[in-house]
């Protein structure tokens, strides 16, 4: 080959991509450690925010590592998981959920953290403000003002009879919705009842209290808590034939009457990127806390018909969705 074709041939081949995991020949692949309420198997969140990186072009065990603890949906084992984490020295950690982002945070102050959590971060104590979270923890937000009072509205529009509702909520889990459900009982004539869950064991407590108050709905407040005892919480609601809904789509899809909130895959998609930036070397303490922007009115219409209830035919126009 004579020397003019040669120099050609190496600058030819030098502006070709190289697949991701010849990227990182060489250099050691980042860690990051993860902490999961339920399990990698069983949280519904977790498999969204895999696919975020896949899109950006991690591969696991190639150009990232994960590495997973998981509570089995006991909370008491948070602590020490986040404390396993942080003795495992990963480059990121990565939690799924507001009951669980807590631990982390208290167990470490240096190593960059990634939530993707349903209360409020700023109440929380768990970042300084969403625009400049300030340390070195950062993420998404599935919490977004007005979301608890519309979806008490739209409640009341499939039955306007409605007076008495039963609000679930994890008071260790700190957001604003069962005060802005409160205030939209008020205006609306419903009587909204606390009913306090902080584990798995309090929910029977929980369910004999909505009885005794005569409740005709029940609304879950979104947590890590009640999505692993989606089905138990669903099984209940069917009994006495209260009205359910809530925050995330997949209770609608599984049997409640409805759900309004942000479409948890795309908002969990994007903390990928979150990952993604602090591994290629910003600080968590510059970029900004996500919020949602866009929201998913999800109707169960065979559900409705089972309650005896008519969805009126504006509403069912704009749904985004609606279960027949």
């Amino acid at each position: 080959m004579r020397r003019r074709e040669f120099i050609t041939l190496l600058a030819g081949a030098a502006v070709l991509p190289l697949p991701a995991n010849a990227q990182h020949v060489g250099r050691r692949v980042p860690r990051v450690g993860v902490l999961l309420y339920g399990t990698a198997e069983t949280d519904p969140n977790y498999g969204a925010f895999r696919h975020g990186l896949r899109e950006l072009g991690y591969v696991e065990n190639q150009n990232i590592a994960l590495e997973p603890r998981s509570a089995d949906g006991m909370p008491e084992r948070l602590p020490v998981l986040a404390r396993e984490l942080i003795a495992a020295k990963p480059d990121l950690i990565y939690v799924l959920g507001g009951d669980v982002a807590p631990f982390v945070r208290a167990a470490t102050s240096t190593i960059p953290i990634v939530m993707a959590v349903s209360n409020d971060p700023v109440q929380s104590n768990l970042v300084a403000s969403l625009a400049r979270p300030g340390g070195n923890i950062t993420g998404v937000t599935f919490v977004a003002s007005d979301l608890a009072a519309k979806r008490l509205q739209f409640l009341h529009e499939l039955a306007p009879q409605l007076a008495r509702v039963a609000v679930l909520w994890n008071p260790d889990h700190v957001d604003p919705e069962y005060r802005e459900t409160q205030a939209a009982g008020k205006t609306l004539g419903i009587q909204v009842h606390s009913l306090e869950a902080r584990s798995r064991a309090d929910f029977e407590r929980a369910y004999q209290t909505a009885l005794s108050v005569g409740a005709e709905a029940l609304i879950p407040i979104s947590s890590r808590l009640m999505t692993v005892n989606r089905a138990g919480l669903l099984a209940f609601a069917a009994r006495p034939r209260l009205l359910l809904a809530s925050g995330w789509g997949p209770w609608a899809r599984e049997g409640a009457l409805l759900s309004y909130g942000p479409d948890l895959d795309e908002i969990t998609r994007r903390s990928a990127a979150h990952v993604d930036k602090i591994l290629r070397g910003a600080s968590p303490a510059d970029i900004p806390v996500e919020q949602p922007t866009r929201f998913q009115l999800v109707l169960n219409a065979n559900s409705a018909k089972a309650l005896a209830l008519a969805i009126p035919e504006r509403r069912r126009a704009l749904a985004d969705e609606v279960i027949e």
